[in-house]
């Protein structure tokens, strides 16, 4: 099974991007994790080692994958 881990920050891009998100990936092929970086605030350097640039983005085995523009990483740490 493929780990997938979606960062995002809460906004209404990533809010409606997590739900599509969760819609459609197979849970039989992928273990899917769903981090909110505003209230998960530990993990925003583990995203950026990941090569996560901006939010909403989904990490699929270490490979990046930025969905839209919601916010940069710089925001994310306010």
């Amino acid at each position: 099974m493929k780990k997938a881990v979606f960062y995002h920050a809460g906004c209404p891009v990533c809010v409606q991007a997590e739900d599509t998100v969760a819609k459609s990936l197979d849970a039989g092929r992928f273990d899917v994790e769903f981090v909110h970086l505003g209230e998960e605030r530990s993990r925003i350097d583990e995203a950026e080692k990941l090569g996560v640039e901006s939010v909403p983005a989904l990490v699929i085995d270490g490979q990046p994958f930025h969905i839209n523009f919601g916010a940069s990483m710089k925001d994310v740490r306010g």
